[in-house]
């Protein structure tokens, strides 16, 4: 009998995914509060990191837990979390955008570093975004694994944006966030090249 989570079709996992953005837009289309627009950066960021954070400990699990079906069903639907990292992240520039509300405030934030986290990280996210479909991995053969690898890159500089928000207090959830991340990565690391090996006769 099939597992329940081998049973979960993407529709589901992708309405699932999809809730707190429903309700994240519903309020920023009816509330009256003028500050709604930022109230909802910090959820939107959050939801957009989570996601991202659950796309790449899904391998590092699969060598931590060997034999769980669980690392296997996350490592099988990675892309559709990825797509949603990128689905909250850009949710998240809409409400910065409108927050904001002019191009002269949004370039006079470009002084600040986890601004331009932000912005890089963003710009990551694109090409991973626009790749994650099953004919993109098929046209791009080996070069898209070499193109995912900047994951990594996205999610260090999300870390940086979200630590360095409000001059530093979003240093604490942050690390709460990606110190499993890093752990989990660091065993990858261990268990890939480092581990011992039984000698061959």
């Amino acid at each position: 009998m099939k597992s329940y989570l081998s049973r979960l079709h993407p529709y589901w996992l992708w309405g699932l995914m999809a809730l707190p953005a429903i309700g994240f837009i519903y309020q920023a289309m009816t509330s009256e509060e003028a500050r709604i627009f930022q109230n909802l950066l910090h959820p939107t960021g959050e939801f957009a990191a989570r996601f991202l954070i659950i796309t790449l400990l899904a391998t590092p699990l699969m060598y931590l837990f060997k034999g769980w079906r669980g690392p296997r069903w996350l490592r099988r639907n990675r892309r559709y979390f990825g797509v949603a990292a990128f689905g909250y992240a850009l949710l998240h520039l809409v409400f910065y955008v409108l927050h904001t509300g002019t191009l002269n405030r949004m370039l006079a934030d470009l002084s600040e570093l986890h601004i331009w986290a932000g912005w890089l990280a963003f710009a990551i996210f694109i090409p991973l975004a626009a790749t994650s479909s099953d004919y993109a991995v098929r046209r791009m053969g080996p070069r898209w694994k070499a193109l995912q690898k900047w994951t990594y890159a996205a999610a260090v500089l999300v870390l940086l944006h979200w630590a360095l928000i409000d001059e530093g207090e979003g240093l604490v959830p942050a690390l709460v966030h990606f110190i499993p991340l890093a752990a989990l990565t660091l065993y990858r690391l261990w268990y890939m090249y480092l581990r011992p090996r039984p000698a061959h006769a």
